[in-house]
């Protein structure tokens, strides 16, 4: 009896001690069998992120630890593996399923650049922020910038990048502008594409946002976004569909606000119709953080992953399966999509991360793009590049000396240095005056010693511009060969700008001191330029024709201040060209009356959590419709300041020999068109190409940008042969009644041109009959109907 007892106790110790090794293990096991072994805790603890603690505001965060009040930039579990990173995923060692560790952001990762007890330090690239990289206009040069930034996520032990920010600039003063690409979604999905497809070259992976229409950040938890299907279709969300469908981004990331009634990130339309049914997305959504309000119908939905999570979003899931109100199946689909993102992450694969990028090249890349996506707006008599009889500048403006590198909040980045203007200029070899440098340095020093520590979501109060008056600003002409005058804006998440003086308008002292710069320096015979640091558009009709020169810089990361020198001296020909279009007044853009929204009821009582993430029920109708940017501009011939487009250089191009492929459409039509440099100096151009399609059942814009191409650098007489193709999806518009891209039959116009009103080349081509494009499915649809603003 003793025998048996004891062979049966010695079996069950077997099996036990066998029962871990005969577990399937994630990478050597179907992922199916792996799921069928989770327990259901398991999977819900998943598809809820590890949780997160807020830099520099101690308390606010949710952890499943007991050190949730503990201070510093700890985020989820990612002090013990990434310091400063947005979050993490759970980990499941006995199933072989690591963590995942997901860091902002936009322009640059965004970590901690020290670790408790680590002498060492951690700092990462501050690369142009989006406007900029978007004027570049160049799918090559964003790629390069993508591919730099996704290095310094592989080597410094990151798995996904929580970038770019990709939403239409629908109107001027969206407090994050700066972190988006453009106003029209033609440009700003190509480039966003080529951002992903640099970053992802690294074996990282993005997450793309804010999936969708998340135009505004003013109440951006609890606003409910209106939107007519054709609008959603060919404006807010053709942006998402280019890159998804091209660059194929591991994670999407669904957006705060309602969208038609419904949270992005519970609506099954947008994520699971629309994105993976749509478009075949095969990746992951996961939420924006502490988006949305009931997990399982984000479940339901079709979003993956709830970032950065909590404890009781864990339990409703759990109860919710328990009680039949969420069908397990739908848990293990979520699931399936989480671990095969897993299964392609550098940490999964055991990358032997270094800690070490190579930010001396990475910052040279940075530089160079800067200098790249700068627009000259204004050049009179050729103020610009400075000649050889300039050799002592007067810097003027706090920002020269205080530059603006990016945006900030979770579009911020945590790198060693930042190149002002001021020290740009010196930097290229020219002597700046001493005076006004002290002056200006010692008065930003004293302002900002009196100021709080900004903190995370803090954009900066501006320090008011010194006063300096006409007297001596004469002096200092007398001194110097010629002025440069930066102005400077800021702004970052969980606000929007405002109109007003000191951010869309100027303040009456900047618009005081260009006056009297330009009179003084004018009166010596000399040239005054004035450089914009700004993330968005401001307005400049009251004032551009006072200096000689205005250099568009936009926020060029940490190295703003040597591009800025690299082409004032002309070190480099500015080939930049404007993603949005200035308005000479705010009010004449469409959107001025609605935006950012309506506020429609009481807000909550406070429960904790973020303050600025708390907001007041308000809703907010696109009335605009399809009409954004310069479909708008152009269609009811509003004059713009500068628009859509627009970008000078320090030479001339010609444009010639418009071909195309055929004068019948028959599946794709290819443009070709000759730009030649028949100016003086080396240079690079752009050219654009806009569409007119026939006024068939919808309305439609005069023109819309389907293609572009920049050229390389040409030289003085040289010329290179473009060639852009147009398909069927580039003619066609959204008929809501069909659910249908539709292009109607009838005579196409092609624009070739330099800007949106710049037009060099037309040509033409005919479609015989009306060809539905692509079947979509019906979805999103308004319960109201939306009045949109319709041609006159």
């Amino acid at each position: 009896m003793k025998k048996i007892f004891f062979m049966l106790i010695l079996s069950a110790l077997i099996i036990r001690v066998a029962r871990p090794q005969n577990l399937p293990r994630l990478g050597k096991d179907p992922v199916s069998k792996v799921i069928a072994a989770m327990t259901l805790e398991e999977k819900a603890s998943l598809v809820v992120g590890t949780g997160m603690k807020m830099p520099d505001m101690p308390g606010t965060g949710q952890k499943r630890d007991q050190q949730q009040n503990q201070p510093g930039p700890v985020v989820g579990n990612t002090k013990t593996l990434v310091d400063g990173s947005a979050g993490t995923t759970f980990a499941i060692p006995r199933l072989g399923i690591p963590a995942m560790v997901v860091a902002d952001g936009p322009a640059g990762l965004r970590i901690s650049p020290t670790r408790q007890g680590d002498p060492g330090t951690y700092y990462c690239t501050a690369f142009p922020v989006g406007t900029l990289l978007s004027s570049s206009w160049d799918v090559d040069l964003v790629s390069s910038v993508g591919k730099a930034m996704g290095n310094e996520v592989l080597e410094y032990g990151v798995d996904v990048l929580l970038g770019p920010g990709m939403n239409i600039h629908r109107n001027p003063l969206c407090g994050r502008n700066f972190e988006y690409f453009s106003e029209d979604p033609f440009l700003s999905g190509n480039i966003s594409a080529a951002m992903i497809k640099g970053v992802q070259s690294n074996g990282v992976g993005v997450s793309v946002k804010h999936f969708a229409a998340n135009n505004c950040e003013t109440n951006r938890m609890s606003v409910n976004t209106k939107v007519s299907e054709r609008a959603l279709r060919e404006i807010y969300l053709e942006n998402f569909r280019i890159p998804v469908t091209t660059a194929h981004p591991w994670t999407v990331m669904s957006s705060y606000n309602y969208l038609n009634d419904v949270y992005a990130s519970e609506n099954p339309d947008l994520l699971t119709k629309i994105l993976k049914g749509d478009w075949g997305f095969k990746g992951l959504v996961m939420t924006d953080w502490f988006g949305g309000k009931n997990p399982v119908a984000q479940m339901a939905a079709g979003n993956d992953l709830l970032m950065p999570g909590t404890p009781d979003q864990t339990k409703a899931i759990i109860a919710a399966v328990k009680d039949g109100k969420l069908d397990v199946r739908v848990l293990d689909r979520n699931v399936e999509r989480i671990l095969n993102i897993i299964l392609q992450t550098p940490r999964f694969k055991g990358y032997k991360f270094s800690n070490k990028p190579d930010l001396k090249a990475h910052a040279e890349v940075a530089r160079n793009a800067a200098a790249e996506g700068m627009v000259l707006l204004r050049n009179n008599a050729n103020a610009l590049p400075f000649g050889p009889d300039v050799k002592n500048v007067a810097v003027f403006g706090n920002t020269s000396y205080d530059i603006v590198k990016g945006g900030t909040g979770s579009g911020d980045v945590n790198n060693s240095y930042v190149v002002s203007v001021a020290e740009g200029i010196s930097n290229a070899g020219y002597t700046v005056n001493e005076d006004l440098k002290m002056m200006y340095t010692k008065y930003i020093e004293l302002i900002k010693a009196g100021r709080p520590k900004a903190t995370f979501f803090m954009t900066p109060l501006p320090v008011p511009e010194l006063g300096i008056n006409s007297d001596i600003v004469k002096g200092i002409a007398a001194k110097s060969d010629v002025a440069v005058v930066t102005i400077g804006r800021n702004a970052g998440e969980g606000r929007d700008r405002t109109n007003t003086e000191g951010d869309f308008k100027l303040t009456a002292f900047e618009s005081q001191l260009i006056k009297d710069i330009s009179s003084a320096y004018h009166a010596k015979g000399k040239k005054v330029v004035v450089v914009l640091n700004i993330g968005g558009v401001i307005e400049t009709a009251s004032w551009k024709d006072q200096p000689d020169a205005i250099l568009l810089a936009w926020q060029g990361g940490q190295e703003t201040g040597n591009s800025v020198a690299d082409i004032l001296s002309g070190k480099v020909n500015p080939s930049g060209k404007l993603n949005s279009t200035f308005p000479v007044n705010y009010e004449d853009n469409p959107t001025s009356a609605t935006f950012p929204c309506k506020e429609t009821g009481k807000p909550a009582a406070p429960s904790g959590g973020i303050s600025f993430m708390r907001s007041n029920p308000s809703e907010v109708t696109y009335e605009d419709g399809i009409y954004v940017g310069y479909r708008y501009f152009e269609t009811f011939k509003v004059v713009p300041s500068y628009e859509f487009g627009y970008g000078l250089s320090y030479t001339t191009f010609g444009y010639s020999d418009l071909k195309l492929s055929s004068d019948k459409f028959n599946g794709k039509v290819t443009v070709t068109v000759t730009v030649k440099n028949t100016g003086s100096k080396a240079g690079k151009e752009v050219a654009e190409l806009y569409l007119s399609a026939p006024q068939g059942k919808l309305d439609k814009p005069v023109e819309e940008l389907k293609g572009f191409a920049k050229t390389k650098i040409l030289q003085p007489g040289e010329s290179q042969t473009l060639a852009l193709t147009l398909d069927g999806h580039n003619l066609a518009s959204f008929d809501p009644a069909l659910s249908s891209w539709v292009a109607d039959k009838g005579s196409y116009q092609v624009k070739i041109g330099a800007s949106s009103k710049d037009i060099r080349l037309t040509g033409t081509f005919t479609l015989a009959k009306t060809l539905v494009v692509e079947k979509e499915s019906i979805a999103l649809v308004p319960k109201e109907k939306i009045n949109e603003i319709r041609p006159k």
